[in-house]
Order: C-alpha cells, then structure tokens, then sequence
C-alpha cells in the first residue's frame, strides 16, 4: 500500500492511500488546485483516482471535494449525516456520484475496503477510517475529543495509523485569539485531541500491535511540530515505550505534502 498525508491541519485535510491499482482520497479539505499540486508532487494523476471519501462535513475536510468530483467525475463517499451537512459546501456534482454508507459497515472501491468508524466530534456522523489492501491496512483517526476504547480496538493491528495530535493546552488557553466558546469546544469531549492524550492514546496503540503512527492534524496556532513529538516521545518513554523499536512516529505537515510510506 502506499499511503501519503498529503496535507493533514487545522487548515486543510487529505490523505492518498492506493494499494498500487486503486487510488482514493480521504477527505479533501483543500482547494482543487491545492490537491491537485499536492498529488502531482508524488506523481498520482487526479484522473486515475477511484473515489473521495469524506469523514465529516467540516470545511476543512470537504472544501474541494465538489470541484475534483466535477471535474474528474469522482464519486464521493459519505454517510447520511455528513451529506446533510456538506451539501451545500460540495455543490451540485454529476449524476450518480454521491454515494452513502453506513457507518460501522464496510464498503469497497473497486480493490480497497474500506471500514468507517465512529469518532467523538461535533459534527453530524464523524467517522474515522480503515482502510483494507489485502492482509495490509491503514488507517486515519482524527478530530477526536478523545480516545475511545472502540476506536483504539478498530485500529488494532493497523499497519499505519494518522492520528490526531492537535493541540498544547496551555498554548490554546493562552491564545488571545480564540474566544471562551472556541476555546472549550476544542478542549471539550467533542474537539480536538491534545498532545498527551494523543501520547496516551499511542502507548494503547503500542499494546494493540500498531508499530507506525503519523502525528496529524496540528493546529496553525495552539502546538508546533516539535511540541507534539516531544511529548508523545517523552510519554512514551515515561511509559517504559522505546520509540523506534517498540513504535515509530512521524510527522504530517499542515503546510505542505507530506511523506509517502510504503508498506509492503
């Protein structure tokens, strides 16, 4: 499989997962032209994609899902809920090509499988996924306000994981741009993961077979790339967890495309 977090941030989400045949986006939270940049820089033509896959209806997971259906004629995958909620922001797109799952039960495009679960957010029906190529899988899990004990067993043995390392507390406490609604809904049960309950949530990973996680979906303005590592690194450690042997981490960046991996 080949899995690339082409943007993952408080300002834009989409990641490319293929298993060498079958392309697909997941969320596609950025301009068309954005993405469109992002996959010509791993070398993925945006007319051999498969499908979207959409995991709730926040623009920032749907900004440019509309216009890469139309132009491309791609089908978008989401389930009754985000569809609500995003109709709007998607707009008209070619007949056929919005298709709906239900969340909890598996869907395949063309080689892919693709498990939607269910993740604790302030949207209509958020979901994370799972993705299937074979014996392999991948797996992205974000906008969380926290980990729950389902979603660690349905990433459990994952090849790869994306999951969310949003935010410092005290950074988001002290940003004098955020107002008092904003700044509980992202601490609140419905938010954002912070970076030691992201940490935590990794140690669990570590005990469920999970050997690869991507720290994604980082605020602009409340962490910084180095914050999150170094706490899930000095958790880890805390938790007797050798980072590199045990588990490795990696970074998906806000601003510009990330790595690709290959798991073989």
């Amino acid at each position: 499989m080949t899995f690339c977090p082409l943007y993952s941030g408080s300002s834009g989400n989409c990641t490319y997962v293929s298993d060498g045949k079958t392309g697909i986006l997941i969320d596609a939270g950025l301009s068309g032209k954005q993405i469109m940049d992002a996959l010509a820089q791993i070398g993925v033509l945006p007319e051999t994609l498969s499908g979207i896959v959409i995991t709730h209806e926040h623009s920032d997971h749907v900004k440019g899902a509309g216009i890469l259906s139309r132009r491309f004629h791609l089908p978008i995958y989401a389930n009754e809920g985000t569809w609500r909620g995003m109709t709007r922001q998607v707009g008209q797109i070619p007949a056929g090509m919005n298709r709906t799952f239900d969340t909890g039960r598996d869907f395949y495009i063309e080689g892919l499988a693709v498990h939607p679960f269910a993740i604790p957010h302030d949207a209509n029906d958020p979901v994370g996924f799972r993705v299937y190529a074979g014996a392999r899988s991948v797996a992205t899990a974000t906008d969380m306000g926290y980990v729950r004990k389902e979603v660690l067993e349905t990433l459990r043995g994952a090849d790869m994981v994306l999951f969310e390392s949003n935010h410092d507390p005290d950074m988001l406490r002290n940003n004098p741009h955020y107002t008092s609604a904003l700044k509980q809904r992202i601490l609140g049960r419905h938010g954002h993961l912070s970076n030691e309950d992201c940490a935590r949530g990794i140690c669990a990973l570590t005990e469920r077979d999970v050997r690869h996680v991507v720290l994604g979906h980082l605020s602009g303005e409340n962490n910084t790339p180095e914050l999150a590592m170094e706490t899930s690194l000095s958790v880890l450690s805390r938790e007797g967890i050798t980072p590199d042997e045990d588990i490795s981490l990696y970074m998906a960046w806000r601003d510009h495309v990330g790595q690709v991996y290959s798991i073989d």
